[in-house]
């Protein structure tokens, strides 16, 4: 027989990005950051921006500093636990073991993560309370909507690492997200990714140029 497990870890301090890594990432596409990885690095198509049809970029672009919040199906536990411990321009990562028909967060919790200076929230869940989240103004992404209500029972792990939509990602890793999808940049490849960033970018416009 197995031991409980504790219902809620958190772990606050894990290696983070400097300030001038994160910056790098600023206005990058995410087709751009996955040219740098092999052309890999992103979530499944299913994890969608909530409000991409509402034409509002700042609602469907961001980067960021990843929490994770690591709850079972149908609970937001972790997810509650991460509200303590974000700082500011982290991008709360909702694990939510791929349980689909419950919501992931609500508008309030979302203007709580708002208020604390959040600069996303991801889930491979649900969503609910859709135009109170659209007042909030967070960039949000989760597979779609549901109203049925989640619970907060654990066990739960915040500030460690999770497999969300295919990707496994761990806190401090660097997130670019935008209308296309969710891409994860692992920490430890962050400088090599920056470094590929320039090279592509110039590539991308003389091809256009091209184009045109």
């Amino acid at each position: 027989m197995i031991e409980e497990p504790p219902i809620l870890v958190i772990r606050d301090r894990f290696p983070r990005p400097r300030p001038a890594q994160l910056a790098s990432f600023e206005n990058i596409p995410t087709g751009y950051v996955c040219d740098a990885m092999e052309g890999q690095g992103a979530m499944h198509s299913r994890i969608r921006p909530l409000f991409a049809s509402k034409g509002n970029r700042a609602q469907y672009t961001t980067h960021g500093v990843a929490l994770v919040a690591e709850n079972g199906p149908s609970e937001i536990l972790a997810t509650m636990g991460a509200l303590h411990v974000l700082q500011k321009g982290d991008i709360v990562i909702a694990a939510m073991q791929g349980g689909q028909n419950c919501s992931a967060s609500g508008d309030r919790f979302c203007g709580m993560l708002k208020n604390k200076g959040a600069a996303g929230f991801v889930t491979d869940g649900e969503m609910r309370d859709y135009e109170g989240i659209l007042e909030t103004g967070l960039p949000v992404w989760c597979t779609g909507l549901s109203p049925n209500s989640p619970y907060s029972n654990g066990p739960a792990r915040v500030g460690f690492g999770a497999v969300v939509g295919g990707r496994h990602v761990s806190s401090g890793d660097i997130i670019v997200a935008d209308i296309n999808g969710v891409v994860v940049v692992p920490f430890a490849r962050i400088d090599e990714v920056i470094a590929k960033l320039a090279t592509i970018q110039a590539a991308e416009a003389a091809l256009d140029m091209k184009v045109q």
